[in-house]
């Protein structure tokens, strides 16, 4: 019999024919004992396998259809025919049925935010607010412009403290020259609202001290000015 090889450490090392043998005829002899498990695992992830690859067949032929169906109905959200827009006109699909009849399709979620900014406007802010967070973007602005009208929700609600952390999240994502200060300003607002004077005018000084291009910096001035002469009284 040869004699068994290790390491330094103890660790038994397989060089040997004879040993690598032996390893080879226990592995046949768990395969035997166990045949009915390992095929059963195989055939588990082959079924996944599958399931997947039909998935994605499935949506990408809804995918088209959805496009179709959402280039339809966004003339009417532009000219801001609002519940043509969510419900649908002349044969063609809403946005509501759009964005829950093609879950899983860009189009499907591209909708879900349009109904949520159609239902802000309508005034139905707890239905805005449940499409808007049902939204996902990693896009540089639908992203942000997404929290800020959950924000614009809250604060029609007089939720303000809600309010302010959405208007937080928005200010703070992927931070950009354009809409960043608008945020801010809104953010600030929302303090104001929330007798949060103090942290409002922090935010106002951000506008002005990060911002100093923006056109919002001079609104910043004016509501810095009222603050502070309201807390002099």
């Amino acid at each position: 019999m040869s004699k068994k090889n290790t390491d330094e450490s103890g660790f038994e090392i397989i060089e040997t024919p004879e040993a690598l043998a032996g390893q080879i005829s226990k592995a046949e002899v768990f395969f035997l004992k166990n045949r009915s498990v390992v095929f059963g695992i195989g055939g588990v992830i082959l079924l996944a396998v599958v399931a997947f690859a039909g998935y994605r067949f499935y949506i990408d032929s809804q995918e088209g259809t959805a496009q179709t169906a959402l280039a339809n109905v966004v003339y009417d959200f532009e000219a801001d025919s609002l519940q043509k827009a969510l419900n649908g006109s002349g044969g063609n699909e809403g946005l509501l049925s759009i964005a829950d009849s093609y879950k899983g399709t860009d189009a499907s979620n591209l909708a879900t935010f349009y109904a949520g900014v159609a239902l802000l406007k309508e005034g139905k802010y707890d239905e805005a607010i449940t499409r808007l967070q049902a939204f996902s973007s990693s896009d540089l602005l639908l992203h942000a412009r997404a929290q800020s009208l959950i924000g614009d929700a809250y604060l029609e609600k007089n939720q303000a403290a809600e309010a302010i952390s959405y208007y937080k999240k928005a200010s703070e994502y992927e931070k950009n020259e354009f809409f960043t200060p608008v945020y801010l300003m809104k953010l600030a607002l929302a303090q104001e609202k929330g007798n949060q004077a103090a942290d409002a005018v922090s935010t106002y000084k951000r506008v002005i001290d990060e911002f100093p291009l923006s056109s919002e910096v001079v609104n910043a001035k004016k509501y810095i000015g009222l603050l502070e002469g309201q807390a002099g009284k």
